[in-house]
Order: structure tokens, then C-alpha cells, then sequence
């Protein structure tokens, strides 16, 4: 009982002390920002893709006669000339059917003199009524028969000549060699499966291939439409290859052809371009990015990406009022530019951003001007790509 009468003085005390100390909060003043003065400018736009590099000309090299394989005369892999000998079939069944087709084409040829001799014995006789118009006849069908003789023979000739011909098997363009199919030794039969040998694809120039879906197809048109994107005459993009390895091949192509219809089964365009190759850099079938330049936003707005915010409705900026208060305004964005951002809409160039210290703000607070950036929001230094 004591203790607590001695307590409750302490306790009021203590209580009267706290409430001698709590004090009213100071007024805050305006919050410290940076911002920048947003600009309009045309800005290159970008668009990249997945692609896939083909050989512009994938020829079979098949076997025309039937024979066994002698030997294979080039490197697998390597890259072979135009009119180089890739293999050689054993000749011999086909000199030999040369060598009688010749001596057929002999024959046939000397029987064609002797009729040609005998009709121009018979027509002077029948002239005098020495021999019958029959004898004429004959002598006449006899040597148009031994002519058509002659003809068929030279054929034939001619036929043993390509035969042997084609025993030669050699690469009609300049391009990259695959592996044989066929070994040295074995039977090749012309008219089953096993006639393809190998395959040589031409490495320059090299074609390109990329898809675009639908979705991407209708909002370039609609934005082509609109007026918000202005692209090169005749859709003549300029498309630059990128590595896997991030680096950009050096030789820049062309647009070569676009699909007239999306794939059933992928909703997507193909399209597809061709890029010089001389040194043989690119190879069928590797992946890369294709993109293509060319096409720029008249009126294109870029902001830095540390300025865009976001939230349950999407993409916000702040922005600083002619009342130095702050404001939030809902943009559309688009592609990234190195550390800046695309605006599509929502932002119309004579906005003053704020793109630091809004981490303390509040719709109509007060601002005030911290550091003013050098430079003015949207100097792009390379064209914005689009993800």
C-alpha cells in the first residue's frame, strides 16, 4: 500500500512530462524534384525478330545411270566450285555400249550408201521404162528406211555418249558440299531412292526467313493508317542480320518475299529475305535476329524508363502542372531505347516530367526544382526496337 502511493506521483509526473514535450508537426515544404522537358522528334522504330538463315539454292545431286560408285572426289563439308567433280562411276559398261552404238551408227550408214547408190541406178531405167514403177518404189522405201536408220543410231550414239557422260557426277553450282549418302563401292540404282548422292546448298546469297503474327501485321497497318508510323516506300525495309552472339553480320539485305496467307496451324506471315554472304559467314540453318529498318514515329516522345511507373490500370509519369504541383498521367508505351522508353500515347511533347523524387509524391503537392537535366528527353542515338 505504500509502494503505491509512492508510484503514483512518479506516474503523473512522468505523463505531464510527455505531454510538455509533444509538440505540432512542422509544415512540409514543396518535394525536391528533377525533371525533364519533353520533346516530339522522329524516332527510328525497329523491329526484330527470330529467324532462321536457308540456302538460296538446295540442289539433290542424284545419280542419272545406274552403275557402281568409284569413288567420291570431294571433301565432305567443303565447299565445292561449280562444274567441280563430286563423284565418278566405273565407266567401262558405258564405253562399251558407246563403242557399239558407234559401230551400229557405222553400219547403218553404209547401208544408207548402198541404197542411196541403188535408187539412183533405178530412176534413169524406170525414166526409160527399163525397170517398173514397183522396182522405183522399193528402191525409193528402202533408202528412206535406211536414212531413218541412220537417225535412230546417231540417237543411240548419242544417248552412250551422255551415259558416260553423266558416269562424271559433278556439282552443278558453287556452294556447300554435305556428306556422301552413298559409299565408294557400292551399286547405285537411277531410279530408286538411293540415286541422291548428296546435296550442295549455295552460300551467297543467303535467304532469311522470320514470321510475324497477325496481331502484329493488323496494328502496323492500323498505325500506318493513322498516320503514327511512317515506314519506306513499298514496305522496302532494310534488314540487318544479328548473331547468336549478339554481334551484327555486316552485310545488310533486302525483303524478297512475303506469304499471301497466315499458317492455319501458327496464325503467322512468313517472310523472307536475302543477304549477301561472299565470305560464307552465314550457314543454312542457323538461328539469328532479323531486323528491319527503316520504318520511323513522326512524332515520337522518348522518356527515360527510371520515370515510368506502374500500376493496376498500367504504365504512369508524374508530371509537373503550371501550378509547380505534381500529376500522375496514364501513358501507353512502347519499345525500350537503350535506357529511355517509347510513348505512344498519353504524352503530347510540351509536358514538363518529373523522373526523380516522385517516390514522395502525391496528386497536387507541390514541387519544387532540384537538378534540371541537360538534356532534353527524346535525343535518341540509335533507333528504338520493337520487343
Amino acid at each position: 500500500m505504500h509502494r503505491l502511493k509512492f508510484l503514483v506521483p512518479l506516474t503523473i509526473a512522468a505523463f505531464l512530462g510527455a505531454c510538455g514535450e509533444d509538440k505540432a508537426p512542422a509544415a512540409k515544404g514543396p518535394s525536391e524534384v528533377s525533371i525533364l522537358q519533353i520533346q516530339q522528334q522522329e524516332t527510328p522504330i525497329t523491329y526484330e525478330y527470330t529467324a532462321q538463315t536457308e540456302s538460296s539454292q538446295l540442289v539433290e545431286i542424284r545419280t542419272r545411270v545406274s552403275g557402281f560408285l568409284d569413288k567420291r572426289t570431294y571433301k565432305e563439308g567443303n565447299v565445292v566450285k561449280a562444274g567441280q567433280t563430286l563423284f565418278l562411276i566405273d565407266k567401262k559398261p558405258f564405253e562399251a555400249q558407246l563403242s557399239a552404238a558407234r559401230g551400229e551408227l557405222s553400219a547403218q550408214q553404209a547401208r544408207l550408201s548402198v541404197a542411196q547408190a541403188t535408187l539412183n541406178r533405178v530412176k534413169p531405167l524406170v525414166e526409160q521404162n527399163a525397170l517398173s514403177k514397183k522396182d522405183l518404189d522399193d528402191s525409193t522405201g528402202n533408202e528412206r528406211g535406211a536414212q531413218a536408220a541412220v537417225e535412230v543410231a546417231k540417237a543411240n550414239v548419242m544417248t552412250a555418249e551422255l551415259n558416260l557422260g553423266y558416269a562424271t557426277i559433278k556439282s552443278p553450282i558453287e556452294g556447300l558440299a554435305s556428306f556422301a549418302k552413298i559409299q565408294d563401292g557400292s551399286y547405285l540404282n537411277a531410279n530408286s531412292q538411293d540415286a541422291l548422292l548428296t546435296t550442295v546448298a549455295a552460300l551467297d546469297p543467303m535467304r532469311v526467313n522470320f514470321s510475324i503474327s497477325e496481331n502484329e501485321v493488323l496494328k502496323y497497318r492500323e498505325s500506318v493508317a493513322q498516320g503514327t508510323l511512317k515506314v519506306p516506300p513499298g514496305d522496302n525495309f532494310v534488314v540487318e542480320v544479328v548473331l547468336s552472339d549478339g554481334s551484327v553480320y555486316g552485310e545488310k539485305g533486302r525483303i524478297t518475299f512475303a506469304d499471301t496467307s497466315f499458317g492455319q496451324g501458327t496464325g503467322t506471315m512468313l517472310l523472307r529475305a536475302e543477304v549477301a554472304n561472299p565470305k560464307g559467314t552465314l550457314v543454312p540453318g542457323q538461328f539469328v535476329r532479323a531486323r528491319l529498318i527503316g520504318a520511323t514515329y513522326p512524332k515520337g516522345i522518348l522518356i527515360p524508363q527510371k520515370a515510368v511507373q506502374q500500376s493496376g490500370q498500367g504504365y504512369f509519369v508524374w508530371i509537373m502542372d503550371k501550378e509547380n504541383k505534381a500529376q500522375t498521367r496514364q501513358i501507353t508505351v512502347g519499345p525500350w531505347l537503350g535506357d529511355q522508353w517509347l510513348v505512344k500515347q498519353g504524352l503530347e511533347g510540351n509536358e514538363v516530367l518529373i523522373v526523380d523524387g516522385f517516390m514522395r509524391l502525391a496528386p497536387g503537392m507541390p514541387v519544387k526544382i532540384a537538378a534540371p537535366s541537360a538534356k532534353p528527353a527524346g535525343e535518341a542515338k540509335a533507333p528504338a526496337t520493337a520487343k
